[in-house]
């Protein structure tokens, strides 16, 4: 019965938004009348609203299409995969590489791939998205493991030796 609970920062991906027509990736704040109200996930750390109108698609929603039995695969999963093969940062110069270099990349990286319905573009925006998750929320790549019964072990010892510290006596003035 000592099943491992694993867990990594990747449910942060649901708070992380693209919008299109603007670079970056912005951390949704909260939903407002007139939109949604999101903070740019670089130094400057800028607050804008977001219309309606806009196209924001939510990091843990977006997947990469595969030719396997999956259809497609998690972009956590991805970027996990990302984090074992090439740690904090991808080398990968965006701008400067070959197509034929991207590809490559994410061939190592997820070798199923649908090279027919993923662009390079998509490759692009991958990389991109990976460094700035990682200089900017590393927490999202921390994995914790913790067996669920010695959790609830270390709290229970927490209480006890919260209970058999000695209660402050008051001093009375007489």
């Amino acid at each position: 019965m000592s099943e491992k609970v694993e867990s990594t920062g990747m449910e942060l991906l649901k708070e992380i938004a693209n919008v299109s027509g603007k670079g970056g990736l912005f951390r949704i704040l909260k939903p407002s009348r007139a939109g949604v109200i999101v903070e740019s996930l670089d130094e400057k750390r800028e607050k804008t609203l977001i219309g309606p109108t806009a196209r924001v698609s939510v990091l843990k929603d977006v997947s990469i299409f595969t030719e396997g039995e999956q259809e497609s695969v998690p972009l956590e999963e991805v970027f996990t995969n990302i984090r074992e093969a090439h740690g904090e940062q991808v080398a990968l110069p965006v701008k400067t590489s070959s197509d034929k270099e991207l590809i490559e990349f994410l061939a190592k990286i997820l070798p199923d791939f649908d090279r027919s319905k993923v662009y390079v573009s998509d490759i692009k925006k991958i990389i991109t998205w990976y460094n700035l998750l990682s200089k900017y929320l590393p927490e999202l790549f921390v994995v914790s493991e913790k067996e669920p019964e010695a959790a609830v072990e270390e709290v229970k010892e927490e209480a006890e030796a919260a209970e058999k510290k000695p209660a402050k006596k008051e001093k009375s003035k007489a």
